[in-house]
């Protein structure tokens, strides 16, 4: 019989699944957050090569400046407002115009231009197009 104490071994701690359960979750966190840099953002509206420009007969054009004016078939509407500015859609679309032209200013606000989409929406004018001028056009002006 021994009764010689044996010598025990000294515990471990493997650290190499604790590195790669960590190097998972910051993996995760990395591809699951969102980056909200947008105001670092230089961007310039609206350029595209394309043809010219067709006449249509049916067609509303929308003129917005920069400012945030609205012009509808070259006419200027008083007021800024969906109600306002729907009113003058509704007008035009009476004369049996059923498509939207969006023209805005590089410069002009995104509502501007959202508020021109939900006030032809709610005139129930679904076909909407936005207008742009061709890089050669932009460096001329």
């Amino acid at each position: 019989m021994n009764f010689r104490p044996h010598a025990r071994a000294e515990p471990e701690i493997n650290l190499i699944p604790f590195i790669d359960v960590l190097l998972v979750v910051l993996i995760f966190l990395m591809l699951s957050t969102t980056y909200s840099k947008f105001t670092e953002l230089q961007v310039k509206l609206p350029t595209a090569d394309a043809e010219q420009q067709r006449d249509y007969p049916k067609e509303i054009i929308v003129a917005v400046s920069s400012d945030g004016r609205y012009m509808v078939n070259k006419t200027l509407v008083n007021g800024r407002g969906i109600e306002v500015l729907g009113a003058a859609l509704s007008l035009a679309a009476k004369a049996g115009k059923d498509s939207v032209i969006i023209s805005a200013d590089a410069s002009a606000t995104h509502q501007s231009v959202i508020s021109v989409m939900e006030a032809a929406r709610r005139q129930g004018l679904t076909q909407i197009t936005f207008a742009t001028q061709s890089a050669a056009q932009a460096s001329a002006r």
